[in-house]
């Protein structure tokens, strides 16, 4: 039998501990240009020794990243491999970059256009990059046009030239049940019963409500809305409101079924048909939605001789200085030592800041540069050249963690002579050539299909036809492949878009 009684063993294990700097450094990578922002401020109302570019009023003041400042007591943590790389967190780390002044601190690509210097990424390439900036473009006014006003807001400014006291709470209270498509899921007696109204008369507040513009908004279902428009329209007849009460044989195609619910010939249906399409099934979406975001891009790519030009955003990034002034006046009126020891913690709290976002602008530009230099193809010829590329391929080619490169392209932009993109945008699955080789992009293949539905004419491909011709351009694809991908992109099959055409007078 054993004894119990207590004793002491040592142990020895290792493990590994982040510490609160690396934490945040971790924190930072992930986040985007306007989260950092928002983050900076805050730094800089709880630390003041730290101030931003534009809102210094020292002369004396340098930029911090070429500010040298020993906080004497404070020592410098050193961050871990998979964070960063396996070089001191210093900001020494050569990348392949010139990350100066000039270069970082841009406002926007075409920033760039006066500067005579070879500043910026070059990535050589084989052929001249195209669509360059030259001094023919120009800013397109129209596209900063101001945003425009909720369903929401339109509704209420119509229900108040339309309702007064108890009706107008009554009024907002159903504008407030109608979802952004215009249609109100809510069931009105359950509304009724939770304002203690009656409902006959919420019903009659809510016909109302359903003829203000955009007319058929607030309406039950599809059937509903389509009705209000034909009524509003002076188009409700017998025929047409037994049509739109069969709206799902009209789906399926079962034009002679129709013909003979609504006694009428196939001129006056195909009329009908016509008609039908010119209402809107969605009256609310024309109206910005309350939840739209607006995107700025965190990196410029432009086209520069042969290769590529790289800027990082830096609107939103202020460039970070010490208040040097502050800290020398602190220092010489001999402080105590809660004091000194104050002063020591919010320089090595700034100088670490500093550093973490010198090293999160040089991995974005690490991560990027290698993104283009796997993706040239999409860069000058567009999306049908997309190769295939994993988190791990961009990781091991700048020899990095995968959880850097996916922080790194978490909440990011990027801007090109091709629109905006996501980060993650580039990194897509691949499909097999007829070689066997893993080459092709799964967005390319999407592309190559929608290219083909939108030149088919009248002559409907079927997904086996689709499947024949990808594989005469290479792609070795099967017909579930293209049905998943048609899918994903709110493609009809052949039988819909037939149906479509035929609806259409095709």
């Amino acid at each position: 039998m054993v004894a119990l009684s207590p004793r002491l063993d040592l142990r020895q294990s290792q493990s590994l501990v982040m510490t609160p700097q690396l934490q945040q450094a971790i924190k930072l990578l992930a986040l985007s240009s306007l989260e950092v922002e928002s983050f900076i401020a805050a730094e800089i109302e709880k630390n003041p020794l730290l101030e931003s570019e534009n809102t210094s009023l020292s002369a004396q003041e340098t930029p911090v990243k070429n500010e040298k400042i020993d906080s004497g007591e404070a020592s410098q943590e050193r961050a871990s491999d998979d964070v960063f790389s396996d070089q001191d967190f210093n900001g020494s780390e050569a990348l392949d970059v010139n990350i100066d002044s000039d270069i970082v601190n841009q406002d926007s690509a075409a920033d760039k256009i006066s500067h005579d210097s070879e500043a910026g990424l070059n990535i050589s390439g084989g052929a001249d990059g195209n669509g360059s900036f030259d001094s023919s473009d120009s800013l397109d006014f129209d596209s900063f046009a101001a945003p425009g006003i909720s369903l929401r807001d339109h509704l209420l400014v119509q229900a108040g030239t339309s309702f007064s006291g108890s009706e107008l709470l009554i009024a907002q209270q159903i504008i407030d049940k109608i979802e952004n498509t215009g249609y109100m899921e809510y069931e009105v007696p359950l509304l009724a019963y939770q304002m203690g109204v009656d409902a006959q008369d919420m019903e009659r507040i809510l016909s109302v409500i359903q003829r203000f513009d955009p007319i058929g908004v607030g309406a039950r279902n599809l059937s509903e809305c389509i009705a209000i428009q034909a009524k509003e329209a002076d188009r409700y007849d017998p025929c047409m409101a037994k049509l739109i009460d069969n709206l799902d044989l009209v789906g399926k195609g079962a034009f002679d079924r129709l013909r003979r619910l609504c006694n009428c010939d196939e001129e006056d249906l195909r009329d009908m048909l016509m008609e039908l399409r010119e209402y809107d099934p969605k009256p609310g979406c024309r109206f910005q939605r309350d939840d739209s975001v607006a995107i700025t891009p965190d990196i410029f790519v432009t086209a520069k001789g042969k290769g590529w030009s790289v800027e990082l955003n830096s609107a939103n990034l202020p460039r970070l200085l010490v208040n040097r002034s502050y800290y020398s006046e602190m220092s010489s009126a001999g402080p105590d030592k809660e004091t000194k020891a104050w002063l020591n913690e919010c320089i090595a709290d700034a100088n670490w800041l500093i550093k973490a976002m010198d090293q999160r602008q040089k991995t974005i530009l690490k991560t990027v540069s290698e993104i283009i230099k796997q993706q040239d193809g999409f860069f000058r010829y567009g999306v049908s050249h997309l190769k295939p590329m994993t988190l791990r391929m961009v990781a091991e080619a700048i020899e990095m963690h995968e959880s850097t490169i996916s922080r790194v392209t978490s909440n990011k932009y990027l801007s090109c002579d091709r629109g905006v993109y996501e980060l993650k945008y580039f990194f897509t699955s691949g499909v097999q050539n007829n070689d066997g080789s893993e080459g092709i992009s799964a967005e390319a293949v999407k592309n190559a299909i929608r290219e083909l539905i939108d030149n088919e004419g009248k002559k409907i491909l079927s997904d086996d036809k689709l499947v024949e011709l990808l594989r005469a351009k290479d792609f070795d694809i099967a017909r579930r492949t293209v049905a998943k991908y048609r899918e994903a992109m709110g493609i009809g099959s052949s039988v819909q878009r037939r149906r479509e055409m035929k609806m259409m007078g095709g």
